[in-house]
Protein backbone atom coordinates (compact mmCIF):
# COMPACT_ATOMS: atom_id res chain seq x y z
CA UNK A 1 0.00 0.00 0.00
CA UNK A 2 2.00 3.22 -0.90
CA UNK A 3 0.65 5.29 1.53
CA UNK A 4 1.72 9.33 1.58
CA UNK A 5 3.45 9.55 5.26
CA UNK A 6 4.27 13.20 6.90
CA UNK A 7 8.01 14.23 7.01
CA UNK A 8 8.10 17.52 8.82
CA UNK A 9 10.48 18.61 11.01
CA UNK A 10 9.46 21.18 13.81
CA UNK A 11 8.50 24.36 13.11
CA UNK A 12 7.75 23.03 9.65
CA UNK A 13 4.48 22.23 8.34
CA UNK A 14 3.74 18.54 6.38
CA UNK A 15 3.91 20.83 3.28
CA UNK A 16 7.79 21.35 1.71
CA UNK A 17 5.95 24.48 -0.62
CA UNK A 18 4.18 27.16 0.10
CA UNK A 19 1.71 29.15 -2.89
CA UNK A 20 0.94 25.47 -4.30
CA UNK A 21 -0.28 25.26 -7.49
CA UNK A 22 -1.39 21.36 -9.12
CA UNK A 23 -2.39 21.20 -12.57
CA UNK A 24 -3.66 17.60 -12.27
CA UNK A 25 -6.46 16.20 -10.14
CA UNK A 26 -8.58 13.85 -11.45
CA UNK A 27 -12.35 13.79 -9.60
CA UNK A 28 -14.85 11.08 -10.28
CA UNK A 29 -18.31 10.52 -9.62
CA UNK A 30 -19.55 8.21 -7.24
CA UNK A 31 -21.99 7.10 -9.88
CA UNK A 32 -22.61 8.33 -13.00
CA UNK A 33 -26.58 8.97 -11.80
CA UNK A 34 -24.69 11.46 -10.67
CA UNK A 35 -24.82 13.45 -13.98
CA UNK A 36 -28.83 12.78 -14.09
CA UNK A 37 -29.51 16.12 -12.77
CA UNK A 38 -27.66 17.56 -15.91
CA UNK A 39 -28.74 15.87 -18.60
CA UNK A 40 -32.49 15.58 -20.40
CA UNK A 41 -34.16 12.26 -20.27
CA UNK A 42 -33.15 11.15 -23.54
CA UNK A 43 -29.61 11.51 -22.69
CA UNK A 44 -30.13 9.91 -18.96
CA UNK A 45 -31.99 7.04 -20.74
CA UNK A 46 -28.77 6.67 -23.37
CA UNK A 47 -26.24 6.56 -20.38
CA UNK A 48 -27.84 4.32 -18.16
CA UNK A 49 -28.75 2.00 -21.01
CA UNK A 50 -25.40 2.54 -23.37
CA UNK A 51 -23.12 3.88 -21.35
CA UNK A 52 -19.73 5.72 -22.61
CA UNK A 53 -19.34 4.42 -26.53
CA UNK A 54 -15.73 4.92 -27.54
CA UNK A 55 -14.53 5.12 -31.08
CA UNK A 56 -13.62 1.73 -31.05
CA UNK A 57 -14.67 -1.61 -30.28
CA UNK A 58 -11.22 -3.12 -28.91
CA UNK A 59 -12.27 -1.31 -25.30
CA UNK A 60 -14.64 -3.27 -23.26
CA UNK A 61 -13.87 -2.68 -19.65
CA UNK A 62 -10.27 -2.00 -19.05
CA UNK A 63 -8.42 -2.99 -21.83
CA UNK A 64 -4.90 -3.54 -19.58
CA UNK A 65 -3.98 -4.07 -16.38
CA UNK A 66 -2.83 -0.40 -14.68
CA UNK A 67 -0.84 -1.31 -11.53
CA UNK A 68 -3.15 -0.78 -9.14
CA UNK A 69 -7.28 -1.15 -9.07
CA UNK A 70 -8.66 2.26 -11.16
CA UNK A 71 -5.43 3.04 -11.52
CA UNK A 72 -5.25 4.74 -8.12
CA UNK A 73 -3.77 4.85 -4.94
CA UNK A 74 -4.59 2.25 -2.61
CA UNK A 75 -5.28 4.24 0.13
CA UNK A 76 -7.63 7.05 -2.21
CA UNK A 77 -10.60 5.00 -1.52
CA UNK A 78 -12.60 6.83 1.38
CA UNK A 79 -13.49 5.09 4.59
CA UNK A 80 -16.68 4.21 3.50
CA UNK A 81 -15.48 2.51 0.62
CA UNK A 82 -15.53 5.08 -2.55
CA UNK A 83 -13.81 5.26 -5.65
CA UNK A 84 -10.84 7.71 -5.42
CA UNK A 85 -11.33 11.07 -5.72
CA UNK A 86 -15.50 10.76 -5.81
CA UNK A 87 -15.58 12.92 -2.34
CA UNK A 88 -14.79 16.17 -2.16
CA UNK A 89 -13.80 16.37 1.45
CA UNK A 90 -12.03 13.14 1.65
CA UNK A 91 -9.74 14.74 -1.44
CA UNK A 92 -9.50 17.49 0.67
CA UNK A 93 -8.06 15.95 3.88
CA UNK A 94 -5.76 13.26 2.38
CA UNK A 95 -4.19 15.75 -1.11
CA UNK A 96 -5.21 19.56 -0.57
CA UNK A 97 -4.21 20.00 3.33
CA UNK A 98 -2.00 17.52 3.49
CA UNK A 99 0.13 18.60 0.70
CA UNK A 100 -0.95 22.60 1.41
CA UNK A 101 -1.97 23.31 -1.83
CA UNK A 102 -3.35 26.68 -2.91
CA UNK A 103 -5.04 25.94 -6.50
CA UNK A 104 -6.52 22.57 -7.68
CA UNK A 105 -7.12 22.35 -11.40
CA UNK A 106 -9.87 19.60 -12.07
CA UNK A 107 -9.27 17.39 -15.20
CA UNK A 108 -12.46 14.44 -15.16
CA UNK A 109 -11.27 11.73 -17.14
CA UNK A 110 -13.92 9.12 -18.01
CA UNK A 111 -16.85 8.86 -18.11
CA UNK A 112 -16.80 12.40 -19.39
CA UNK A 113 -18.11 11.75 -22.78
CA UNK A 114 -15.12 13.30 -24.47
CA UNK A 115 -14.59 11.22 -27.77
CA UNK A 116 -17.89 9.21 -27.74
CA UNK A 117 -18.77 7.79 -31.14
CA UNK A 118 -22.19 9.80 -30.79
CA UNK A 119 -21.75 13.28 -30.63
CA UNK A 120 -25.05 14.48 -29.44
CA UNK A 121 -24.11 12.17 -26.29
CA UNK A 122 -20.67 13.35 -26.16
CA UNK A 123 -22.16 17.06 -26.17
CA UNK A 124 -24.20 16.52 -23.64
CA UNK A 125 -22.01 14.46 -21.03
CA UNK A 126 -19.75 17.85 -21.74
CA UNK A 127 -22.12 19.82 -20.72
CA UNK A 128 -22.67 17.85 -17.75
CA UNK A 129 -19.37 17.45 -16.55
CA UNK A 130 -18.35 20.89 -16.10
CA UNK A 131 -21.84 21.17 -14.15
CA UNK A 132 -21.13 18.77 -12.12
CA UNK A 133 -17.42 20.11 -11.20
CA UNK A 134 -19.01 23.55 -10.55
CA UNK A 135 -21.67 22.33 -8.10
CA UNK A 136 -19.74 18.96 -6.38
CA UNK A 137 -16.39 20.24 -6.41
CA UNK A 138 -15.94 24.37 -6.62
CA UNK A 139 -18.70 24.98 -4.76
CA UNK A 140 -17.73 23.04 -1.92
CA UNK A 141 -13.97 24.01 -1.69
CA UNK A 142 -12.63 27.27 -3.26
CA UNK A 143 -9.30 25.77 -3.88
CA UNK A 144 -10.38 24.37 -7.22
CA UNK A 145 -10.99 25.57 -10.63
CA UNK A 146 -12.72 23.30 -13.15
CA UNK A 147 -11.75 22.69 -16.85
CA UNK A 148 -14.44 23.55 -19.45
CA UNK A 149 -14.55 19.86 -21.25
CA UNK A 150 -15.47 19.71 -24.50
CA UNK A 151 -16.81 16.98 -27.23
CA UNK A 152 -13.62 17.80 -29.32
CA UNK A 153 -14.86 15.96 -32.37
CA UNK A 154 -17.66 18.39 -32.70
CA UNK A 155 -15.40 21.40 -32.76
CA UNK A 156 -18.15 23.76 -33.14
CA UNK A 157 -20.22 21.97 -30.33
CA UNK A 158 -17.21 22.44 -28.59
CA UNK A 159 -16.34 26.24 -29.51
CA UNK A 160 -20.31 27.03 -28.03
CA UNK A 161 -18.92 24.96 -24.72
CA UNK A 162 -16.22 27.32 -23.99
CA UNK A 163 -18.11 30.46 -24.89
CA UNK A 164 -20.80 29.68 -22.42
CA UNK A 165 -17.89 28.95 -19.92
CA UNK A 166 -16.06 32.61 -21.32
CA UNK A 167 -15.55 34.96 -17.97
CA UNK A 168 -16.48 32.49 -15.38
CA UNK A 169 -13.46 32.48 -13.11
CA UNK A 170 -14.16 29.02 -11.90
CA UNK A 171 -13.05 27.58 -15.09
CA UNK A 172 -8.98 27.95 -16.10
CA UNK A 173 -8.61 25.86 -19.34
CA UNK A 174 -10.46 24.03 -22.24
CA UNK A 175 -9.74 20.23 -21.34
CA UNK A 176 -8.67 17.78 -24.89
CA UNK A 177 -7.53 14.57 -24.49
CA UNK A 178 -4.33 13.55 -26.49
CA UNK A 179 -5.44 10.83 -29.03
CA UNK A 180 -8.01 12.82 -31.10
CA UNK A 181 -9.60 11.27 -34.13
CA UNK A 182 -7.13 13.34 -36.91
CA UNK A 183 -3.92 14.94 -35.89
CA UNK A 184 -4.48 17.58 -33.78
CA UNK A 185 -3.59 20.61 -35.83
CA UNK A 186 -6.22 19.89 -38.26
CA UNK A 187 -8.10 22.26 -39.22
CA UNK A 188 -11.34 20.23 -38.05
CA UNK A 189 -10.19 21.03 -34.38
CA UNK A 190 -9.84 25.44 -35.40
CA UNK A 191 -12.95 26.48 -33.76
CA UNK A 192 -11.83 25.29 -30.11
CA UNK A 193 -8.63 27.02 -30.82
CA UNK A 194 -10.34 30.16 -32.15
CA UNK A 195 -12.97 29.89 -28.95
CA UNK A 196 -10.14 29.01 -26.45
CA UNK A 197 -8.47 31.83 -27.83
CA UNK A 198 -11.11 34.08 -27.70
CA UNK A 199 -11.71 33.57 -24.17
CA UNK A 200 -8.27 33.97 -23.15
CA UNK A 201 -8.28 30.10 -21.95
CA UNK A 202 -5.47 27.85 -21.86
CA UNK A 203 -5.70 24.57 -23.42
CA UNK A 204 -4.88 21.68 -21.10
CA UNK A 205 -4.36 18.56 -23.19
CA UNK A 206 -4.04 15.21 -20.94
CA UNK A 207 -2.27 12.16 -22.14
CA UNK A 208 -4.86 9.44 -23.27
CA UNK A 209 -8.08 9.50 -24.95
CA UNK A 210 -9.66 6.62 -27.85
CA UNK A 211 -9.17 8.09 -31.00
CA UNK A 212 -10.36 4.87 -32.74
CA UNK A 213 -7.24 4.08 -33.98
CA UNK A 214 -3.95 2.21 -32.10
CA UNK A 215 -1.37 4.59 -30.45
CA UNK A 216 0.95 2.95 -32.44
CA UNK A 217 1.88 2.73 -35.71
CA UNK A 218 1.69 -1.12 -35.72
CA UNK A 219 -1.32 -1.98 -34.14
CA UNK A 220 -2.62 -2.07 -30.37
CA UNK A 221 0.06 -2.92 -27.68
CA UNK A 222 -0.13 -6.29 -25.60
CA UNK A 223 0.62 -4.38 -21.89
CA UNK A 224 -0.38 -0.89 -20.33
CA UNK A 225 3.57 -0.37 -19.95
CA UNK A 226 3.83 0.11 -23.65
CA UNK A 227 0.60 1.66 -24.08
CA UNK A 228 1.71 4.57 -21.39
CA UNK A 229 5.02 4.91 -22.94
CA UNK A 230 3.02 5.75 -25.45
CA UNK A 231 1.47 8.79 -23.83
CA UNK A 232 4.49 10.65 -24.88
CA UNK A 233 4.73 9.61 -28.43
CA UNK A 234 1.12 11.01 -29.10
CA UNK A 235 1.85 14.35 -27.72
CA UNK A 236 4.51 14.46 -30.31
CA UNK A 237 2.38 13.76 -32.90
CA UNK A 238 -0.09 16.63 -31.86
CA UNK A 239 2.70 19.15 -31.55
CA UNK A 240 4.18 18.25 -35.12
CA UNK A 241 0.78 18.50 -36.10
CA UNK A 242 -0.10 22.10 -34.51
CA UNK A 243 3.15 22.95 -35.59
CA UNK A 244 3.19 22.38 -39.14
CA UNK A 245 -0.67 22.93 -39.85
CA UNK A 246 -0.24 26.48 -39.21
CA UNK A 247 -2.14 26.37 -35.72
CA UNK A 248 0.27 28.96 -33.94
CA UNK A 249 0.84 31.19 -37.23
CA UNK A 250 -2.97 31.41 -37.04
CA UNK A 251 -3.98 32.05 -33.33
CA UNK A 252 -0.29 33.83 -31.83
CA UNK A 253 -2.22 33.59 -28.60
CA UNK A 254 -3.03 30.42 -27.90
CA UNK A 255 -1.44 28.81 -25.10
CA UNK A 256 -1.07 25.17 -24.98
CA UNK A 257 -0.09 22.93 -21.83
CA UNK A 258 0.80 19.33 -21.85
CA UNK A 259 -0.67 17.40 -19.43
CA UNK A 260 0.89 13.86 -18.15
CA UNK A 261 2.75 13.51 -20.96
CA UNK A 262 6.40 13.75 -20.20
CA UNK A 263 8.49 16.14 -21.79
CA UNK A 264 11.68 14.75 -21.92
CA UNK A 265 11.14 14.73 -25.84
CA UNK A 266 10.32 17.98 -26.60
CA UNK A 267 13.44 19.61 -27.68
CA UNK A 268 14.40 16.94 -29.87
CA UNK A 269 11.06 16.84 -31.87
CA UNK A 270 11.63 20.91 -32.14
CA UNK A 271 14.87 20.51 -33.56
CA UNK A 272 14.02 17.73 -35.64
CA UNK A 273 11.44 19.91 -37.32
CA UNK A 274 13.99 22.84 -37.53
CA UNK A 275 16.53 20.42 -39.28
CA UNK A 276 13.47 19.65 -41.97
CA UNK A 277 11.93 22.80 -42.23
CA UNK A 278 14.42 24.83 -44.38
CA UNK A 279 14.56 22.59 -47.24
CA UNK A 280 10.75 21.72 -47.27
CA UNK A 281 9.31 24.97 -46.42
CA UNK A 282 7.47 25.50 -49.89
CA UNK A 283 5.29 23.04 -48.62
CA UNK A 284 3.96 24.92 -46.02
CA UNK A 285 4.25 28.18 -47.18
CA UNK A 286 2.02 29.57 -43.86
CA UNK A 287 4.82 28.87 -41.54
CA UNK A 288 6.44 31.84 -40.97
CA UNK A 289 8.36 31.33 -37.94
CA UNK A 290 10.83 28.72 -36.93
CA UNK A 291 8.99 25.41 -35.67
CA UNK A 292 11.33 25.77 -32.47
CA UNK A 293 10.41 29.52 -31.61
CA UNK A 294 7.09 28.27 -31.83
CA UNK A 295 6.75 25.61 -29.26
CA UNK A 296 8.94 27.72 -26.92
CA UNK A 297 6.37 30.89 -27.47
CA UNK A 298 3.23 28.33 -27.18
CA UNK A 299 3.43 25.56 -25.18
CA UNK A 300 3.98 24.38 -21.03
CA UNK A 301 4.10 21.58 -19.81
CA UNK A 302 3.67 19.30 -16.65
CA UNK A 303 6.09 18.05 -14.30
CA UNK A 304 4.35 14.38 -14.23
CA UNK A 305 5.80 12.16 -14.92
CA UNK A 306 9.60 13.86 -14.90
CA UNK A 307 12.03 12.17 -16.90
CA UNK A 308 14.59 11.47 -14.41
CA UNK A 309 17.91 10.69 -16.72
CA UNK A 310 21.35 9.75 -15.09
CA UNK A 311 22.60 12.61 -14.69
CA UNK A 312 21.14 15.87 -13.05
CA UNK A 313 22.78 17.78 -16.29
CA UNK A 314 20.28 16.50 -18.52
CA UNK A 315 17.47 16.92 -17.08
CA UNK A 316 18.81 21.11 -16.37
CA UNK A 317 19.98 21.13 -20.22
CA UNK A 318 15.79 19.79 -21.08
CA UNK A 319 13.97 22.04 -18.87
CA UNK A 320 16.14 25.00 -19.47
CA UNK A 321 15.54 24.93 -23.44
CA UNK A 322 11.86 24.37 -22.29
CA UNK A 323 12.04 27.54 -20.31
CA UNK A 324 11.84 27.21 -16.63
CA UNK A 325 8.81 29.64 -16.67
CA UNK A 326 6.85 27.05 -19.05
CA UNK A 327 7.11 24.23 -16.70
CA UNK A 328 3.95 23.55 -13.97
CA UNK A 329 3.84 21.13 -11.00
CA UNK A 330 1.04 18.00 -11.41
CA UNK A 331 -0.18 15.68 -8.84
CA UNK A 332 -1.58 13.25 -10.75
CA UNK A 333 -3.93 12.32 -7.70
CA UNK A 334 -5.47 10.12 -7.05
CA UNK A 335 -3.49 7.65 -9.20
CA UNK A 336 -0.82 5.23 -8.76
CA UNK A 337 1.95 7.21 -9.90
CA UNK A 338 1.35 10.35 -7.69
CA UNK A 339 3.36 12.60 -7.47
CA UNK A 340 4.54 14.09 -3.66
CA UNK A 341 5.42 17.64 -3.84
CA UNK A 342 8.18 17.27 -1.21
CA UNK A 343 9.72 15.21 -3.69
CA UNK A 344 8.31 15.58 -7.08
CA UNK A 345 10.86 18.11 -8.36
CA UNK A 346 14.50 17.37 -7.93
CA UNK A 347 16.60 19.05 -5.01
CA UNK A 348 19.53 20.49 -7.42
CA UNK A 349 17.10 22.43 -8.93
CA UNK A 350 17.84 25.57 -7.74
CA UNK A 351 15.09 26.89 -5.52
CA UNK A 352 13.90 30.20 -6.77
CA UNK A 353 13.24 27.95 -10.00
CA UNK A 354 11.39 25.23 -7.93
CA UNK A 355 9.50 27.75 -6.39
CA UNK A 356 8.35 28.51 -9.94
CA UNK A 357 7.43 24.97 -11.34
CA UNK A 358 5.61 24.85 -7.76
CA UNK A 359 3.29 27.46 -8.47
CA UNK A 360 4.39 30.92 -9.66
CA UNK A 361 4.20 29.98 -13.62
CA UNK A 362 0.81 28.30 -12.95
CA UNK A 363 -0.40 31.51 -11.49
CA UNK A 364 1.15 33.19 -14.83
CA UNK A 365 -0.43 30.91 -17.62
CA UNK A 366 -3.77 30.12 -15.58
CA UNK A 367 -4.40 34.26 -14.15
CA UNK A 368 -5.21 32.81 -10.68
Amino acid sequence: MNVIRPEAAPGRPLAATQGLVDVDIHPRVRSVKDFDPYLSAEMRHRLHTYGNRPRHGFVKGTPYFKSQPLASRRDAWTPEGGTPASDPAFTATQHLDFHGVDVGVLNPLQPSGQGDMNNPFSVAMAHAVNEWQLDQWVAVDGRLRASVVVPYEDAEASAAEIRKRAGDPRFCQVLLMSRTSHPLGNPKYWPIFEAAQEANLPIGIHAFGYSGWPMTNGGWPSFYIEEVSEHATSCQSLVNSMVIEGVFERFRQLKIVLIECGFGWLPSVAWRLDKHWPTLRDEVPHMKRAPSEQIREHIWVSTQPVEEPPRPEQLLDCMGWIGWDKILYASDYPHWDFDDPRHAIPSYIPEARRAAIYGGNARKVYGF
